[in-house]
Parts: structure tokens; sequence; C-alpha cells
């Protein structure tokens, strides 16, 4: 059970407090509620870029690391579809220091063509090297244009296309900030060894002057029901054929979503799942093989990737994946099978709660939901979560009418 409070400033700042005097170490996380979800078609890649472009100093602090690192403090960031996450932890005593930082960042930046540029060329060179220059590293750039349709999911945080980075304009640039970086588009967290009443002062000192931004409707397409199986066959200098099998589920706070995340686990988690015991230590055609849930805001992707044995072919392991499939929307699942399922999610779930600075992320995320206390339901959900709830939901989502596949196959693997 994590205890927390919150509150919110007359700007809009969502603010949740976390007491743990036994920790040395206070962190602030401020979650902004904006991911690649939000971005234009035609101008991809922007909430990444901003992430990056944070760093660049704000209008009162030139160098953001070395202000905090001087008072003992590190920080990091990550961009996903959903949200654009900062957080930093340093000495308790030194928690204002903080609140300074991450105010200044929000009040404003100073837009740089100096820092623009700098972080322009940081984020084409990632594109490059994670995307472009690395095995199987475009699959994500495959494999979401075709399991969405209308959905903004259907790109990557890193962006669509290099050109949308590299024709960023500074204008673009300041609307973005405008809109998205204000005090009632933020969660702010404070966690550790910090006081409630020390941080409503701090809040109000630090945060409390930055106006509020204007509202806004998000518009983002609704994802159509998807009624045919999709196919795509990519080739390229990889060393193993691999299979992506893609099939839409329920949203992250959806009340079916922890029936689907428990079904993957007993597809494709671990090395004694149904895929792995089938398809790897019994069959052996692939070399591995898993499933997870991308675990999304909106309906998202429950995924089953695997990489081949030499000598198997791609179709005979996608029939054979089927196969295994089929099995299990005909016959269900056990007691024994889905305890032991429920038992390693509410491990991973207790584990990810042992970090103060963990827990500060997950009390940003739950507050997504409408109710932050839905962070203290988790292992009731999952629990609560039954034979015939998989049953049902296996029927629904695993069928190939509903299910986007890649075979990527390596040139090298069948030009010898």
């Amino acid at each position: 059970m994590i205890e927390f409070q919150e509150f919110t400033l007359d700007n809009g700042l969502h603010v949740i407090v976390h007491e743990d005097p036994t920790v040395q170490i206070a962190v602030l996380n401020i979650l902004y509620k904006v991911g690649s979800r939000d971005e234009d078609p035609n101008r991809t890649g922007f909430a990444h870029l901003f992430e990056h472009l944070m760093f660049g100093g704000s209008i009162n602090v030139e160098n953001f690391d070395e202000a905090l690192q001087a008072v003992g403090g590190e920080n990091n960031a990550f961009t996903s579809p959903d949200i654009t996450n900062y957080y930093m932890t340093l000495p308790y005593q030194n928690i204002e220091a903080a609140f300074w930082l991450e105010s200044d960042r929000m009040l404003g930046l100073p837009f740089s063509t100096n820092v623009l540029e700098v972080q322009r060329s940081v984020v084409i060179e990632e594109f490059k090297q994670r995307y472009l220059n690395q095995p199987y590293g475009d699959l994500w750039l495959k494999l979401r244009p075709l399991a969405y349709d209308k959905h903004s999911y259907q790109w990557a945080t890193i962006g669509k296309e290099i050109s949308h980075i590299e024709e960023a304009t500074m204008e673009d640039v300041k609307a973005f900030y405008k809109k998205y970086y204000t005090p009632n588009n933020a969660v702010l967290v404070l966690s550790g060894n910090v006081k409630v009443d020390e941080v409503k002062s701090l809040t109000e000192k630090w945060f409390g002057p930055i106006p509020a931004g204007a509202s806004f409707d998000r518009k983002i397409p609704v994802e159509p029901k998807q009624v045919k199986k999709k196919f795509e066959m990519i080739e390229a200098d990889v060393p193993s054929d691999m299979l992506y099998m893609a099939f839409h589920m329920p949203a992250k706070f959806d009340e079916d979503y922890h029936t689907c995340d428990l079904m993957s686990d007993i597809l494709g988690r671990e090395k004694s799942s149904r895929l792995y015991v089938a398809l790897v230590r019994e069959q052996k055609l692939f070399s591995s093989i898993n499933a997870y849930v991308t675990g999304s805001i909106d309906p998202g992707l429950l995924i089953v990737s695997g990489k081949m044995s030499d000598g198997c072919s791609l179709e005979d392991a996608e029939k054979a994946v089927w196969e295994v499939i089929n099995n299990f929307i005909d016959n269900g699942t056990s007691e024994e099978e889905l305890n032991k399922v429920k038992n390693q999610a509410e491990s991973t779930h207790v584990f990810s709660e042992i970090e103060v600075l963990n827990r500060a992320m997950n009390l940003a995320f739950s507050a997504l939901s409408g109710d932050t206390s839905n962070i203290n339901k988790e292992s009731e959900k999952i629990q609560s979560v039954t034979i015939e709830d998989i049953h049902k939901l296996s029927k629904e989502i695993l069928t190939e009418s509903n299910c986007s596949v890649i075979h990527y196959k390596s040139k090298v693997l069948h030009e010898n």
C-alpha cells in the first residue's frame, strides 16, 4: 500500500506527495501528458525531440545538469507514445533546488537556435543508430503502421521519418511547448524523505506563479475494429528470421486489461510459457519466443515475437504459433497455470515499488486513470481474473482477423 496525499494548484498543476522517512533522498517526478500520439502526422518525433530540448537549459539556468549535480542530484527522462516523464533524485535536504530547476523549465525555455540544432543532430543520429542501422531496429517503424490504420500509435516515439525532425522549425517547437508544457497538463510527484506541508509551500512558491495554459481537446483518431489479417514481409541484412504478430487489445485502464496481460504471460512469459515449451523446447522451431503487452493508455497491442531456429521457415513457424494459440482458445487454462502467472505478475508489481523513484513514477502514471488510488488496486485486479475471463477474452483477441503479422526475413541466411 502506497500512502499519498494530493492537491491541485489554482493553475491546474496536479501534485501528489508520498512520504517515506526511511530513505535519505527525495524524488521529484514530473509527467507531462504528451507523447507521440499527440503529434501531427506530418510533424512526428516532436515529443521525443522536446525531451532532449528540455535539457538544454532554461531562461535562468544555462546548464541544467551542472546545477543539479552541484547539490548532489541526478536526473533523466523518457518519452512514450502517451507521456513524457522527467525525474530527478537528490539529497532530501536539497529538495528546493529540484523545485527551482523544474519550475524554471516549465516557466520558460530560451529557445536557443544553437540548442535546437545540437539536439536535432542528436535525435537524428539516434534515429539512424537505433532504428535504421541496427538489426531489426526498424521493426516498430513497420509494425505500428501495419497494425494501426487511424490512431496515432501508428508511428514510434522517434517519429515516422528523419525529415520530420530535420524540417522542424523554431516556430513549430515554440508552439509545441506552449500547448503541452503547462501546469494544467502535468502531474508533479514528490516522494521520499519529504513532508506534505513543506511540499505544498514549495510548490506554491515555485510553480504557483506559472500561468495555466490554454485548454484543448485531444482529437486522437479512434482505431476501427480490425476485421481481416494484415501481413508484411521485410527482407534485411539480419542474422536470423523473426516472426512478429500483433493483436489489438484493451487499454491500460480498461477492466479487461489485466486479463489480457495475464493471457500474454500464459502464452509467452519466461521458459515455462506455452509458446516456449512447445516451440523452443519441444519442437525446436524457435531459438527464442515471448509474448507481452504494450500497456498503452488507448487500446494497445499484445505482441508475440520469436526468432527462428536454423532451417525453420517463417511460414511453418507462424503455423506452429497458431496451433498453440488455437489450442489455448479451445481448451483454456487451468487454476494452476493461472495462479502461476498471477503470482509472477504480482511479484513484478511489488518489486516495481521497492525503489522510491519507481513509486513516484507509478503514482504519476496512475493519476492518468482519473483515480490515483488505482495504484493500490493492482494486486486486487490481478487476483480477480478468472479462468472464464481468460477463455472469453482469448476468443475475442487471439483471432486471425485481429492480427497483424510481419515476417522479418534474413537476406544473409537465405543467400547462403
